[in-house]
């Protein structure tokens, strides 16, 4: 039923462009016809030969008028499915002009969209489209996945810990704070073990879709954490869904695999030579965790909901048993288990317990902690280590599991979801709010990794500074230090914030809200400064004018309200409101005089307001064609047409920012990816440098002021990553725009239409 809605809508947007085209053509033909009719009284045919210089130059005016309403007049083809790609179509002289513009026109879901070519382009048709000279490389991940995977943090020997969020495995050293990446997976890890050399590690990823819906294949990936070498590629059209866990035989010859199939099957994988040795359907319940007995690789534990497992392979065959709780309660979930010392298994579970087993039989309890038991990890020297969830507390444990030592992680960085060991004094600790923290019972835990918990939105970048802010879902507005590559300052508000935007002098930021409510934050004092409310509905942009004069707040509600800005920034007077969109508002750009304002909505308008007229819309969009504006985010332009695939949706194109020297475009996409373009890009299919990273859709990206960094947010993902801008030469985006010779011919235009 959607489909079939979705096509109704796009043939009642061709039939309404359809309309619009015949009654400009009637329009012109009316304005022909009084022009005929007078030369027809003078008594002169407008096709016949012509008697003198001075009938000549009328003839020929006429012949072209006529040919001109001739080629209006002919039927025009409607795309039969959405497309971008734009179409070249004659648009009228205005008064004053001028004979060589025309306009194009691009569809998006069946809605023509026409944009007008600005005056220095001579001949739209010779503009060469180059990929950027700039280049973009991996500076820094932002975050870690600990709100929903389990046992993804490990020390390396080489001082490194290595986690992972979105695509990106991270090798992060904690003493020299530097990050390398291993960048092979295709869509999010979801789980990470290590290899009993210490070198090794083995990773695995879900399925995820392309930007056709279709689904990609999940699979493992064995690689060298000194290298970044991929060294096996395991199980690729094998796994369903994605892979759950992971974990190495004891020599390191072999590896388990537990899939997120309904079955959750079983599957043991010879790792040197990437073939599967055996495979089984383990459960229809949740499976949390998978490893080899270290004394013998033919036994394999799983547990998860309301289970625990032994199993047995042998000649490629699994047989199971389950194991029997006896006189204890079996507990909803079996979260985490380990081998002690002495062969014994012990497992965590949700009732807070710490279960010790004997041949597939628990034989001692141990009340651990209140709450689930999320993590058990061993020491050297037989000790155990225990992370809870409700109580946050971490309780080391001699061999005998007698409570030695206990602290408590703060509150604000969640529960405890895994823990590694680096000495056997300090331990790095992930949580449940995706920090990653260092520290000793003794002197406390300090977070070295931090990140958003839920789906991000806002993302602003300041006018001189090394910084940025981010805002999201998880009613977090962080402020982050790219220089040093830590969170500066984190506050948390009563709703969640979707947009933000600096004051061109650096001192305040505004942020807006999901409920219409914006309010305004000091960077050193972190106070709220001024607060307002626009409408009941999300906000979706803020933008200060290049001059700090102005505050323009877009809205869901379809318009666009506009403030004065006094006392740098700490003071806010309604000035007006723009009123003309049709939905929601998107996007918008300032000119940089500050007294024009370009805005997208999300029916794909490009309206031009007139601020200083008091909020004025220009109906003659043709008037703005070269404007120049301080900014570029606005996703439908002239400038940046080329950055739209053919047969794009219109929302396939979350946002895009211009840098600041002019010279490239990014752009952050729906399929995870972040593209860099040349700018300006307003032919179709313009290449672009495409990078990997995010493991959902990009839903911001923005340069910072030196032009130095970009940076992307992806939303489900949380993840933030910090690239390095490469490469890069002279000139600007003027000079390419007007590259194209101005003694290259065009054809003559007709009367620019209003809209």
């Amino acid at each position: 039923m959607e489909v079939r809605l979705q096509a109704q809508e796009d043939e009642i947007t061709l039939l309404k462009s359809s309309l619009a085209d015949a009654l400009r053509r009637i329009r012109l033909h009316d304005q022909l016809l009084p022009i005929l009719k007078q030369q027809l009284i003078a008594g002169e045919s407008p096709f016949s030969p012509p008697r003198s210089e001075a009938s000549r130059g009328r003839t020929s005016r006429m012949e072209a008028a006529h040919q001109r309403s001739q080629a209006l007049a002919q039927p025009q083809s409607e795309p039969q499915s959405r497309t971008s790609s734009p179409v070249l179509v004659p648009c009228p002289p205005s008064r004053k002009e001028r004979r060589n513009n025309c306009s194009i026109k691009m569809f998006i879901r069946g809605r023509p969209i026409t944009m007008y070519i600005p005056s220095n382009i001579q001949n739209y048709e010779d503009l060469k489209m180059e990929p950027p000279s700039e280049r973009l490389e991996l500076d820094w991940v932002y975050g870690y996945r600990g709100r929903d995977c389990r046992a993804n943090l490990y020390f390396l020997p080489s001082g490194e810990a290595v986690y992972f969020i979105a695509c990106v495995v991270v090798l992060y050293h904690i003493n020299n704070r530097t990050q390398r990446h291993y960048r092979k997976h295709t869509d999010c890890v979801r789980c990470l073990t290590l290899h009993p050399d210490k070198v090794r590690v083995a990773s695995g990823q879900t399925a995820g879709v392309d930007k056709d819906g279709k689904p990609l294949q999940p699979c493992v990936h064995i690689w060298d954490s000194t290298t970044l070498v991929t060294l096996q590629q395991i199980g690729l059209g094998t796994f369903q869904r994605g892979v759950a866990s992971v974990a190495f035989s004891d020599s390191g010859a072999f590896l388990c695999v537990i899939d997120d199939s309904n079955e959750h099957m079983l599957s043991v994988w010879d790792c040197n030579k990437g073939t599967k040795h055996a495979e089984v359907k383990s459960t229809n319940e949740a499976v949390f965790a998978v490893d080899f007995n270290p004394s013998d690789s033919t036994n394999i534990i799983t547990c998860g909901k309301s289970h625990v497992y032994f199993w047995t392979l042998n000649t490629g065959q699994f047989t199971k048993k389950q194991g029997i709780f006896g006189k204890y309660k079996k507990p909803k979930f079996i979260q985490c288990f380990v081998f002690s010392l002495t062969g014994d298994v012990l497992t965590g579970d949700s009732e807070g317990n710490i279960l010790t087993w004997g041949k597939s039989a628990a034989d001692v309890k141990t009340l651990a902690h209140e709450g689930s038991v999320f993590t058990l990890c061993t020491l050297q020297g037989g000790g155990l280590l225990s992370g809870g969830g409700k109580d946050r507390k971490i309780i080391r444990w001699s061999a005998d599991l007698a409570p030695e030592r206990e602290c408590e992680i703060p509150e604000k960085y969640g529960a405890v979801r895994t823990i590694a060991d680096v000495d056997g004094e300090e331990l790095l600790v992930g949580t449940t709010r995706n920090a990653v923290l260092r520290g000793t019972f003794s002197d406390g835990f300090v977070a070295i990794v931090q990140g958003h918990v839920d789906e991000m939105w806002g993302l602003a970048t300041h006018p001189s500074q090394n910084i940025f802010l981010t805002c999201g879902h998880d009613r977090q507005v962080c402020l982050w230090n790219t220089e040093e590559h830590k969170l500066d300052w984190c506050i948390t508000l009563e709703e969640y914030g979707l947009c933000a935007g600096f004051c061109p002098n650096g001192s305040v930021v505004s942020v807006g809200l999901s409920t219409g409510r914006w309010m305004v934050l000091d960077l050193l004092t972190r106070e709220v400064v001024s607060e307002s409310t626009d409408g009941n509905e999300q906000l979706s942009v803020m933008r200060y004018s290049p001059d700090g004069s102005f505050l323009a707040v877009g809205s869901h509600d379809n318009f666009i309200y506009i403030y004065n800005v006094t006392e740098s920034g700490r003071r806010y007077t309604r000035f007006g409101k723009c009123n003309g969109h049709s939905s929601f508002i998107t996007h918008l750009d300032w000119s940089k005089d500050g007294k024009y304002i370009m805005s997208n909505s999300g029916d794909y308008e490009i309206l031009y307001w007139d601020i200083a007229a008091g909020c004025k819309l220009l109906r003659n969009r043709y008037e703005s064609k070269d404007r120049e504006w301080a900014s570029y985010t606005c996703v439908l332009g002239f400038h940046v047409m080329g950055v739209w695939l053919e047969g794009s949706d219109g929302t396939d194109i979350n946002a895009l920012c211009r840098s600041h020297s002019e010279r490239v475009v990014a752009v952050a996409d729906d399929f995870c990816k972040v593209h860099l373009f040349q700018y300006p890009c307003p032919k179709p299919k313009a290449p672009s440098h495409k990078y990997d990273g995010h493991g959902s859709h990009v839903t911001n990206v923005c340069f910072t002021h030196s032009d130095s960094h970009l940076l992307s947010m992806g939303g489900k993902d949380t993840c933030i990553l910090q690239w390095r801008v490469m490469g890069g030469g002279s000139g600007d985006s003027r000079e390419r725009l007007g590259s194209v010779s101005a003694s290259s011919t065009s054809t003559n235009s007709p009367e620019p239409a209003t809209s």
